[in-house]
């Protein structure tokens, strides 16, 4: 099922009628393809979980519209929308059995959609073997682990076949190793079912890692939409670029004089197209060439082995951060008693943005 969100604005009025109302999402516009694990990233307090209640409709938004395939449900009641929801506590009953936990939003169904207790087990023990626990019917929620109690959780949402499935932070309980376990899990079980998914998280590892598409959020404004790996390499501003990235990108103070880019005294790149300006430059760290004749440099502090790559950690004046990070294979070695350690530069690992509002600056291809 399709799902577009039209200009959706939720406004939170004051707390005991003072102080000022907070707008936690404004203007929110984005279509959710059918069938698509989509993932709405973004910082903490960015709006993300008020998007999500808003479309299971546990928020009315103060402004906008939810369509759900070609119907508004806007104003629909959440029971009837068919959405199942995973909340990042899990949210089970602790004095059920898991199977029990599974079945209970069948018990709700009435009329002609109410279902036999043949028909209760029968769709119970399919969700359960789709989630890899139909050997834990039986047991109580204390006695799982955290990676088997989210199973729960999800089969629960799963079990009334929703036409939509929200998962708020589903991981963010997780140690780590469980949180790649399962998030594997998440993407399989998605495909499997082929139920349109929307996904929050904070984690934009986690989120690249399994979206189809994802949604980069700041202050509840939409800042940009697309698969990830598109994200990454053409992101629409400085935010974006910083938020996405492991190791993060590289920024630096940059200038543009005569269409060449330079990074303090080093004329670092040719930038077609781009007039005389100050300039905030993002470097990938995958965008560095050792070369020790390269016409960026820098002050090298250590040399770190990662195996088939090595990160070359250095200093320069111009860096926001206290440190430059620049990944290269490992043949490409430079001499660790060097004091200075020299690159060139990969233009399309390297993004200009306007100093003072953070906008994207393209040049050359990128122009076309």
């Amino acid at each position: 099922m399709k799902v577009v969100l039209d200009k959706l604005t939720k406004v939170f009025p004051p707390r005991g009628g003072k102080g000022d109302a907070v707008t936690a999402v404004k203007d929110f516009s984005f279509e959710i393809p059918d069938g698509k694990l989509v993932a709405l990233l973004g910082p903490s307090g960015c709006g993300k979980s008020t998007i999500l209640n808003m479309i299971c409709g546990l928020e009315r938004p103060t402004e906008g519209k939810i369509i759900f395939g070609e119907d508004d449900v806007t104003q629909v009641n959440p029971e009837l929308r068919g959405v199942g929801m995973v909340f990042q506590n899990y949210a089970l009953y602790p004095h059920m059995s898991v199977y029990n936990n599974i079945i209970f939003p069948l018990g709700n169904l009435k009329g002609e959609e109410k279902l036999t207790k043949e028909q209760m087990r029968e769709k119970a023990e399919k969700v359960a073997a789709l989630v890899q626990i139909e050997n834990l019917l039986e047991r109580k929620p204390k006695e799982l682990s955290g990676g088997q109690q989210q199973r729960v959780a999800i089969a629960r949402a799963l079990i009334k076949t929703p036409r939509l499935l929200l998962m708020d932070e589903p991981l963010s309980n997780l140690d780590a190793r469980l949180r790649l376990q399962t998030r594997e899990e998440i993407r399989r079980i998605q495909r499997e079912t082929g139920v349109t998914t929307v996904f929050v998280t904070h984690d934009q590892e986690e989120a690249m890692s399994i979206s189809d598409m994802i949604v980069v959020m700041k202050d509840g404004e939409l800042h940009q939409f697309g698969k990830p790996q598109e994200v990454y390499d053409d992101p629409a501003n400085l935010f974006v670029a910083k938020f996405l990235g492991t190791p993060a990108i590289n920024v630096f103070e940059g200038s543009v004089k005569g269409e060449k880019l330079y990074i303090g005294d080093d004329c670092v790149l040719d930038v077609p197209g781009v007039k005389d300006c100050d300039v905030t430059v993002g470097i990938r760290p995958e965008g560095f060439t050792y070369d020790a004749n390269g016409s960026f440099k820098c002050k090298l502090d250590r040399i770190e082995v990662m195996g088939r790559d090595i990160s070359i950690v250095s200093k320069n004046d111009k860096c926001e951060a206290p440190v430059v990070r620049s990944i290269i294979d490992s043949d490409m070695r430079p001499d660790e008693d060097s004091d200075i350690v020299s690159f060139n530069l990969r233009p399309g690992k390297v993004h200009l943005f306007d100093a003072g509002t953070g906008a994207r600056i393209r040049f050359g291809k990128e122009n076309k």
